[in-house]
């Protein structure tokens, strides 16, 4: 693969602290809502943003996709969710778990969580706890919105409402912090989510990504496309040397060689920053010709 590809591939594997702060302050850039203990309205809450995002963010610049899903599903005149299915399609099919990675403000919040100086965990005995958040995903989102409908048949947001912690870091604590009426009317509910904040906080301190890993609906969607989507990345087996050291530094649990496209895969290019013969890399409409070139050899 010609070198150009290779340098802006770690590039952005080594930028992309910086490029994950940027994507949070644009999905969060009415900063100043902040002091006035308001949220944004206008008309970019009609468009949904690629991460986990609450819309109850006094900063917010766009609406969270799940709780967008979950709004239309739960609408007594829900038909189809055509936008926001395409919406899901259009980034997935282009980027799949690369938002996760890269442009998804509560993943940012958990790798910096991660960093603090203590002992850390390593997830690769609970890969079983994956596959919740695909239960979460048609359960919470879609199933309980749909059949548990009031008597003029609207349904509650279950996975927002019940589940998601970004509502209460984003949400319900700054604006509370500004706003006596809405401090003197937490309850339970706000308790029951703190709880769970805390947890996922706690969590994130010693385990990788905890949230993306066994919880997030919105994780689960776009891992869905990992393997068909636009940018993938690619492993030259030609220039490999077997050393493993990929696989050793993915946090996702993921065998860089055997399956880089893997679902779990969030494409954070640690494993591009740690291969000796930059045999790895990131390709957009493209296929990794090495393969196709070892399949001569053998023949």
């Amino acid at each position: 693969m010609d070198k150009k590809n290779k340098m802006i591939s770690k590039k952005i594997a080594q930028f992309r602290g910086w490029i994950q702060g940027l994507a949070t302050l644009l999905t969060n850039i009415h900063l100043p809502n902040f002091f006035k203990g308001k949220i944004y309205q206008g008309n970019g809450k009609k468009i949904c943003v690629p991460g986990l995002n609450c819309y109850s963010c006094p900063a917010a610049s766009g609406a969270c996709p799940i709780g967008s899903f979950q709004a239309v599903v739960g609408s007594s005149h829900f038909k189809f969710a055509y936008y926001i299915t395409g919406f899901f399609i259009l980034l997935g099919v282009t980027l799949g778990r690369f938002i996760c990675g890269f442009l998804c403000p509560f993943g940012w919040f958990q790798d910096l969580l991660h960093k603090i100086p203590t002992k850390k965990f390593s997830t690769e005995k609970l890969k079983t706890l994956r596959y919740l958040k695909y239960v979460i995903l048609v359960v919470f989102v879609i199933l309980l919105p749909v059949l548990m409908t009031n008597s003029i048949g609207m349904g509650n947001p279950f996975f927002c409402k019940y589940i998601c912690p970004q509502g209460v870091l984003e949400g319900a604590i700054p604006l509370s912090l500004g706003n006596a009426a809405i401090r003197s009317a937490l309850g339970k509910l706000f308790t029951f989510k703190s709880v769970i904040l805390v947890s996922v906080i706690v969590l994130s301190i010693l385990f990788y990504r905890p949230f993306c890993k066994w919880i997030c609906p919105l994780g689960a969607i776009y891992s869905l496309f990992n393997k068909v989507s636009l940018l993938s990345i690619q492993v030259e087996h030609d220039k490999c040397v077997g050393c493993q050291q990929c696989t050793k530094a993915c946090k996702m649990d993921v065998n860089v060689l055997k399956t880089p496209n893997h679902p779990e895969c969030i494409r954070c290019g640690a494993c591009m920053k740690v291969c000796p013969k930059n045999a790895i890399h990131y390709q957009f409409m493209g296929k990794d010709v090495s393969k196709d070139k070892n399949k001569l050899k053998e023949k």
